[in-house]
């Protein structure tokens, strides 16, 4: 029963794949549309630089400031299951856990 359903399920992605790449002619892309009006094309600088470098850049950015702006304390670090936790305060002498 499960080869069946497998077996069904491949026929219907195929055939929608086939379909969508029959409905979406590429021949209908040299037809020009009223006020299509194209800019000069990218560079191959100016469209890796747009592409590739710029998000890198953007990446680098956010994780610096999320870096240098980190107010975390190391006392709320987890810790390992071996190592010890530091006790900066005192505690009370009469408090119950």
């Amino acid at each position: 029963m499960d080869k069946k359903n497998a077996l069904r399920a491949g026929a219907l992605a195929a055939g929608t794949t086939l379909m969508m790449l029959l409905m979406s002619s590429p021949a209908l892309a040299l037809t020009r549309d009223d006020g299509d009006d194209p800019g000069t094309g990218l560079s191959v600088v100016e469209t890796l630089g747009l592409y590739v470098l710029a998000p890198i850049a953007l990446f680098v950015i956010i994780a610096g400031l999320i870096m240098v702006l980190d107010r975390s304390h190391p006392d709320h670090l987890v810790k390992t299951p071996g190592e010890k936790a530091k006790a900066k305060g005192k505690v009370k002498a009469g408090a119950k856990a």
